[in-house]
């Protein structure tokens, strides 16, 4: 059985190699080598995803090395990045749940603050989240499926990562849909897709691109995504607001952040780059196929929309009533 995680990278490393007409130069002034810091290991969505816009700024004459800093569910990247200097010599791209969801579920313990510790610079893509059955699931729809659910004394499902907005995304359905359902944790898309193949979970909600090549395979099937609106690839599949659940509208971006304290001519010069790199048609397509979107937001406006989110995960993880081990 291929693996979402190998033909991801596979994909994106072809786009990544015919980026010749790179856009960074703005950041190429710095003769020192940048990093580029992931808090995940070689292989996964961020990882690839971080090395296609690297690819870019290396193109452009950026001397720019990907640094994988795994740990802590991607928190560990963030704290090596908190004290370093904010002269554009290194970032973090991170998931939005690293600043977002993270400090109402580690408040005690969480070793920086997202908008006083970094400088936001931009997102750089977006994708939803998909909730799917085996194929030899009896549910054909959502409401079958919890309708099915309701005849159970409970119903296993699994998330990538315990605490992560797919893991809240499922916590939310089954209180708005009155089922008794037991949260299995996962480190990692890749086995919880696995144990749904092999029939061991009655359900997964995962990022989409993890998902859509075994649905169009016929060996899971997509019920419902997280997205405004169905997605031109996947017509087929239903909204969860469609589908009767219209709170249940949550995406994630991966976002690049500086260290606090970093110039406007840095943070331009960085933000320049990624949405001239998210502009190209080699980076658009690559990231298509995988179902994500590239996505870019002024510096100030990303600020905000970290704010924003981070206000509304509040009351969602408190009602989740999800204690980590912290």
């Amino acid at each position: 059985m291929s693996t979402p995680i190998g033909r991801r990278a596979a994909l994106l490393g072809t786009a990544g190699a015919a980026l010749a007409a790179a856009a960074g130069p703005a950041l190429a002034q710095n003769a020192r080598t940048g990093r580029a810091i992931v808090g995940f290991p070689p292989g996964g969505t961020a990882d690839s995803v971080t090395r296609l816009y690297v690819e870019r700024l290396r193109a452009g004459g950026t001397q720019m090395v990907v640094d994988n800093r795994p740990g802590a569910g991607g928190r560990l990247a963030l704290e090596n990045l908190k004290p370093l200097a904010p002269d554009g010599t290194a970032f973090v791209i991170t998931p939005a749940s690293m600043l977002t969801i993270y400090p109402h579920l580690y408040a005690r313990t969480l070793r920086y603050d997202p908008l006083k510790d970094f400088t936001p610079v931009s997102p750089v893509c977006i994708f939803p989240f998909g909730l799917a059955v085996s194929s030899k699931h009896p549910a054909k729809t959502l409401q079958e499926f919890v309708a099915w659910g309701k005849t159970r004394p409970s119903v296993d499902w699994a998330s990538p990562v315990p605490g992560s907005m797919p893991h809240f995304i499922g916590t939310e359905m089954a209180r708005m849909a009155g089922l008794t359902m037991s949260h299995i944790p996962y480190r990692g898309s890749a086995p919880a897709a696995a144990d749904l193949l092999a029939g061991t979970l009655a359900a997964v909600i995962l990022p989409l691109g993890e998902l859509t090549a075994f649905h169009r395979a016929g060996e899971v099937r997509l019920l419902a995504i997280s997205s405004p609106q169905r997605l031109p690839r996947l017509q087929e599949v239903p909204t969860f607001a469609e589908s009767g659940f219209p709170d249940l509208v949550h995406e994630e971006w991966y976002g690049a952040v500086l260290p606090a304290g970093a110039s406007p001519a840095t943070v331009s010069a960085l933000h320049e780059a990624i949405a001239a790199a998210a502009a190209t048609t080699e980076i658009r397509e690559a990231l298509t196929r995988i179902d994500i979107a590239p996505l870019t937001l002024e510096p100030g406006a990303f600020r905000e929309r970290i704010a924003r989110e981070t206000a509304a995960w509040g009351p969602i993880v408190a009602a989740s009533g999800f204690k980590p081990d912290e």
